[in-house]
């Protein structure tokens, strides 16, 4: 056996060799640095334990536009008396085409005559048999992806916390609003309350980012969900994200208990079509003075 594992070993080398000739360029052929030299180790004592099956990538460029297809391929210690492992893969492909293509690749290895070297054969099937589900999924992309334009969701939160004093929590707030470009503001003071609108995975990773990890006096009060036809910056209340702080009742001092002119932060929400928010955050209906 360690003579017929031995002579399996010596060809993959061989066709090892062959492969780096076709493919000489940095990235195209990939293996771990180990792999050959293992071989030769036993080889030269077949006594020893077996090496490491042998692992490498081949990438190869279909088509015009070169789009690239990976052939991963494992060799069992008796390749080729048995079936190497091969798999291809690509970015650009759906995991349905992907499939296909490898039970084609699979079937087409099965046809071949057992013992003999396949994998150079397998890397000319998959250049001339991708093309067709590049293709394919190119046009299915292109589809789904007017399909998916043609409708875009702005989402809105409306963030209520007893109180927003800190210098390092105020900077977090506008530090990820600005990176996840969400637009709205954050009211300073207590009561605080913050506004964010985006796309609603941006507006779901700010809720997490500030809410961790021990901010308990915070909850989402309102959220709206807003569809279009255009683009969801056409829905957005606010321009920026600002940093709203009004006058506060009375003369605290350097405390941080003071309370802030809730008027005026409802004459704030009026102007930016948001009056009917003030009810939701504070339970009672807003109301400007007539002065």
């Amino acid at each position: 056996m360690a003579a017929t594992v031995k002579e399996c070993l010596e060809l993959q080398l061989l066709e090892v060799e062959m492969l780096l000739s076709m493919f000489p360029k940095r990235g195209e052929f990939s293996l771990d640095a180990d792999a050959v030299p293992s071989i030769q180790r036993y080889l030269g004592n077949a006594d020893g334990a077996l090496p490491p099956q042998l692992e490498y990538r081949i990438a190869l460029h279909v088509g015009e536009e070169k789009v690239k297809v990976e052939l991963q391929v494992l060799l069992p210690h008796m390749y080729p008396q048995v079936a190497p492992q091969l798999f291809a893969r690509s970015d650009a492909l759906h995991r349905q085409q992907q499939l296909q293509l490898n039970t084609g690749l699979a079937s087409h290895i099965s046809s071949l005559d057992s013992g003999d070297l396949c994998v150079c054969e397998a890397v000319q099937w998959v250049k001339d048999n991708s093309l067709p589900f590049l293709e394919s999924s190119k046009a299915s992309s292109e589809c789904a992806s007017k399909e998916v334009g043609v409708k875009e969701m702005l989402h809105r939160m409306w963030i209520y916390s007893h109180h927003i004093y800190r210098q390092e929590l105020r900077k977090k707030i506008f530090d990820s609003a600005k990176k996840l470009n969400l637009t709205g503001f954050c009211l300073t003071g207590k009561p605080g309350v913050i506004c964010v609108e985006g796309l609603r995975e941006n507006c779901d990773e700010f809720w997490r980012v500030i809410r961790y990890p021990n901010w308990k006096h915070i909850s989402c009060k309102h959220v709206e969900n807003i569809e279009t036809e255009g683009s969801i910056d056409n829905l957005r209340l606010f321009h920026s994200f600002e940093d709203l702080q009004f006058q506060a009742h009375g003369d605290y001092g350097l405390r941080n208990d003071y309370h802030m002119d809730l008027g005026q932060f409802l004459e704030f929400l009026k102007q930016h079509q948001s009056g009917h928010i003030f009810q939701i955050l504070f339970g009672v209906e807003g109301k400007l003075s007539d002065n």
